[in-house]
């Protein structure tokens, strides 16, 4: 794990959109299509309304995000509708976008789909995390009912997950897709973040699920 320092938060996420703007550009000159995992939550949006105006071949970029609420797109707990309003505008609004959510009561429903769409796309190009102060990255949260065996290196691309204080259910990349992609980064802003992160070096990828990515892991933080 690679730790980056920043002196304000709003110089890391210009920079950090810069970065992944090269990255996939980078990939792109080599490769036929990039395949771009990114988190939601509301700490990456500032990177997203950066990127989605750099300069890339947006349209053989295919976007998908690491976790998704089983909830609507149109919900306002929807990880797809951040996506779709502050990544994949302006010159973003090409790229393909791999739903997570597939109309169904529960994910179990449409999982072996939302599997094979991931499974054409990997290994990831790049990857974008997030992590909470509970030390979750995706949705891979401590004491998951199936935490185990998303850590696992025999775990399919994408899993259902439920866990305490989740009120509903996830589906969530899992380990080998995550600490499989080519490049990998982590955003965090904050003290308490930067605590936990400490705080996991400590730690199992069980009671911390961002260790289980911690190998070339690049971490951007600013206070």
């Amino acid at each position: 794990m690679r730790l980056v320092e920043y002196p304000d938060a709003e110089m890391m996420m210009i920079d950090l959109a810069n970065r992944l703007a090269g990255e996939l550009n980078s990939f792109l000159m080599r490769n036929h299509r990039a395949s771009f995992a990114v988190p939601g939550g509301t700490t990456p949006g500032p990177v997203f309304d950066a990127l989605c105006a750099a300069d890339i071949d947006w349209e053989r970029v295919h976007v998908m995000l690491t976790d998704e609420r089983w909830v609507p797109a149109e919900s306002p707990r929807s990880n797809t509708r951040l996506i779709r309003q502050r990544l994949m505008t302006d010159r973003a609004a090409a790229a393909r976008f791999i739903p997570f959510h597939i109309e169904a009561p529960e994910p179990e429903d449409r999982l072996e789909e939302i599997c094979e769409a991931v499974e054409a796309e990997l290994p990831l190009s790049v990857l974008l995390l997030g992590m909470g102060e509970d030390m979750h990255t995706a949705s891979l949260f401590p004491g998951a009912d199936r935490l185990e065996e998303a850590l696992s290196d025999r775990a399919p691309p994408v899993m259902a997950m439920r866990a305490p204080g989740a009120p509903e259910a996830r589906v969530t990349l899992t380990v080998p897709v995550l600490d499989g992609a080519m490049s990998k980064h982590l955003v965090i802003t904050g003290a308490a973040k930067r605590a936990a992160l400490e705080a996991a070096a400590q730690l199992t990828p069980k009671e911390a699920p961002i260790r289980a990515v911690w190998s070339d892991l690049t971490v951007h933080w600013a206070e």
